[in-house]
């Protein structure tokens, strides 16, 4: 089971209901995929044990084979090679590299007639592999100035373990590095807060699952200020309403000083357990109806 948790805006307490809900349940994974910015550590205080450079392939040019005839320019849809044919003035051709625009996809070096680029191995982070007692712990670190952070978080997924309850701290925002962490996930937990901004960027959000066939239910977090907008869009498009998190002074001094809502505060581990038992149940009732509707259409 494959849990994610994400949302459309920063500061919604993603960070905060994916930790506390991974604190109460047992033979849990849990996963920060928020790389640019991975905070999960301060609450687990993790025992790393393991650390593993990424790197993604970039192209490397040999010039002495080179012909510049400029077809991994036009392969390339990222505008990451640039080539200048030989002519009057530039007699022997030029190419140039930029690898920070470079996806990493080889058609480049699969496409050249002249066998004149080869793969090299690019730094882009650094995956941390611990634990917190019982809870297997991973995450991942996008080494500064790098400007993509998907081939990170799909190299920190390439841990999941499928035999654990894998929880996914997603990035905030619905861009590529969301879509790059929720994809795959058998359910998504969306955290939103009951205001003008929360309910635009949960809009989104929802979108965004939709078009990925994700089940997704919804985390209101500071559920007592705001108004009721983001309620009624939750009751008018079905969205399951999966837990509210009062606006709690109390919880906002634990967070500033590291320490999970349910260490302190005991009956939140009971409220997180009931969400995950809500999410299974949804997550039922969905197979029931995919079966129930295979079924018609073999019938």
């Amino acid at each position: 089971m494959i849990i994610s948790v994400a949302s459309g805006k920063g500061g919604t307490g993603k960070t905060t209901v994916a930790v506390n809900l991974a604190l109460s349940l047992n033979n849990v994974q849990f996963l920060d995929c928020d790389v640019e910015e991975p905070n999960a550590h301060l609450f687990f205080k993790p025992n790393i044990k393991d650390r593993k450079i990424a790197t993604i392939p970039v192209p490397n040019i040999d010039e002495s084979k080179c012909n510049y005839c400029g077809k991994c320019r036009d392969i390339c849809a990222y505008n990451a090679i640039a080539v200048i044919s030989p002519d009057d003035v530039i007699k022997n051709g030029s190419i140039l590299i930029f690898p920070h625009l470079c996806h990493a996809c080889g058609g480049c070096s699969l496409l050249c007639p002249q066998s004149a680029i080869r793969e090299v191995n690019k730094e882009i982070g650094l995956i941390e592999i611990g634990n917190c007692g019982d809870i297997q712990f991973v995450h991942g670190r996008l080494n500064i100035g790098e400007i993509m952070s998907p081939p990170l978080i799909k190299q920190v997924k390439e841990y999941i373990n499928p035999i654990r309850t894998v929880i996914i701290d997603a990035p905030p925002g619905t861009s590529c590095p969301v879509i790059a962490s929720v994809k795959g996930s058998d359910f998504c937990i969306l955290v939103t807060e009951p205001t003008p901004f929360g309910l635009n960027d949960l809009i989104l959000a929802v979108e965004v699952l939709r078009k990925l066939g994700i089940p997704f239910g919804v985390v209101i977090n500071r559920s007592d200020i705001g108004d009721d907008k983001v309620d009624l869009f939750c009751q008018e498009n079905k969205i399951p309403l999966l837990m509210r998190i009062p606006f709690d002074r109390e919880i906002a001094l634990l967070y500033s000083r590291g320490i999970p809502v349910v260490e302190e505060k005991k009956e939140y581990v009971k409220r997180f357990q009931d969400m995950f038992d809500l999410i299974m149940s949804t997550i039922t009732e969905i197979k029931k109806e995919i079966k129930s509707i295979s079924m018609g259409e073999i019938v």
